[in-house]
């Protein structure tokens, strides 16, 4: 699953360096005028970061990749003239969805328990991991014995993350992560074993722990991420 998962991320950024690549030696031989595209279809930028948020996290945790890609085919679609111009006027209501998102999203996750969604800082006792920090920053104690993993969204925002209090339900647990535009730091017990996949966009993933000696390594949390312009740090 990892290798697979790591293979896709490289497989669709090699893809799309070569897509570029080609339209730029295109323009050079006088072929295109790069410029004009650029100029017509520039939302696809929104396009292609909200897919690598999607393939980085596994298509779990994904407003934020779903956001990009609508944010993207809306203004792609009125470049092409396919939507009528006067809708131009309604671009506003995008904003009003992320807002809507930001309020209604609590009460439409189904990971979170009563407990974990009323407190912003202190200790968590749930086992499965639901948070969201949009505009905003959130410290998360989980101090639960049987962790299974789960995932956190930041957008604008930082979630500092302390899982050093808790335990795995089982030898592995799964944790998706992913950072627009923002930061998510996350501390674990010297014993886990932390196996990082992830796809950053101009952003950073990184594991600045200390490597723990093979005979302490007795559970694994593994890690599907996505940075974009952001950060995820062990």
């Amino acid at each position: 699953m990892s290798a697979h998962r790591t293979h896709q991320g490289r497989i669709f950024w090699g893809l799309m360096l070569i897509i570029l690549g080609v339209l730029f030696l295109l323009d050079q031989l006088g072929e295109i005028d790069f410029g004009e595209i650029v100029s017509i279809y520039w939302p696809v930028i929104f396009i292609v970061i909200g897919l690598s948020i999607l393939i980085g996290s596994g298509f779990h945790g994904a407003g934020s990749g779903l956001f990009f890609i609508l944010f993207g085919a809306f203004f792609l679609l009125m470049r092409l003239e396919i939507l009528h111009h006067s809708l131009w006027h309604y671009w506003p209501v995008f904003i009003i969805a992320a807002g809507l998102w930001i309020l209604l999203r609590p009460a439409l996750e189904k990971g979170g328990t009563p407990a974990e969604k009323k407190t912003l800082e202190g200790a968590v006792t749930a086992d499965d991991l639901s948070v969201s920090a949009v505009f905003s920053g959130l410290k998360r104690r989980i101090e639960s014995p049987a962790f299974k993993g789960g995932k956190a969204e930041v957008v604008l925002g930082s979630l500092d993350l302390d899982l050093t209090g808790a335990g795995l339900a089982g030898d592995e647990a799964i944790l998706y992560l992913s950072a627009v535009l923002g930061s998510i730091v996350v501390r674990v017990p010297r014993e886990w074993q932390v196996v990082i996949e992830g796809s950053p966009i101009l952003g950073d993933i990184e594991d600045k722990r200390r490597p723990a000696a093979p005979a302490e390594n007795k559970v694994t949390l593994r890690v599907k991420g996505s940075a974009v312009l952001g950060s995820i740090e062990f």
